[in-house]
């Protein structure tokens, strides 16, 4: 749901919106308007947990990067609560006692957004649009409904992965490999 701030005289700056309390789920501040993400289904926590165990798997041990779920990040006068983000490990707000911070003022390194029954499609690839364009990677649209993944890689045009096609994935997971089948028969539970 948008909430227009077009029509109200006192239209509020994202330094306002970040002011807001929180809201469940989370609200998300986009050329100057809030949106409320819908409320994720089965499906969309099923590809959530296991997309990010499974870059976490390779990733933390060697300290090169962190996937995170719903974490807010702000940045290009935007800010986005990505269904997962993925930082490098040295874009990770580290705070001096090792521990990290709670603010992320930068684009994730790859941003993965998961389409929900009733979300605007549109508005999901502008989002991630928006990510690339504030330096962002790597951007992946997972559609449920048509089993499809819209690909995103820099300033090119995205492309549509199906089936057997392998995905492009950050460089810091070596030599992993996962193909569109792959992240599909996560809903398999196996």
């Amino acid at each position: 749901m948008a909430i227009s701030l077009e029509s109200n005289p006192n239209t509020i700056s994202l330094d306002e919106f970040l002011l807001l309390p929180e809201t469940k789920p989370a609200s998300e501040y986009i050329d100057g308007q809030v949106y409320q993400k819908p409320m994720p289904q089965f499906q969309h926590s099923i590809f959530q947990a296991e997309i990010v165990n499974s870059i976490n798997q390779i990733v933390k041990p060697k300290k090169m990067a962190f996937a995170f779920p719903e974490l807010r990040c702000s940045f290009g006068g935007i800010s986005l609560v990505p269904d997962i983000c993925v930082l490098r490990w040295q874009n990770i707000p580290f705070m001096l006692n090792g521990r990290v911070g709670n603010k992320v003022p930068l684009a994730p390194d790859w941003i993965i957004e998961i389409l929900s029954p009733g979300q605007s499609p549109l508005l999901v690839m502008n989002k991630i649009g928006l990510a690339i364009t504030n330096g962002s990677e790597l951007g992946w649209l997972i559609s449920p409904s048509q089993e499809l993944i819209m690909v995103y890689v820099g300033d090119h045009l995205p492309e549509t992965k199906r089936g057997s096609d392998i995905l492009p994935v950050l460089d810091v997971l070596g030599d992993w490999q996962i193909s569109v089948d792959n992240i599909f028969d996560l809903l398999k539970l196996q």
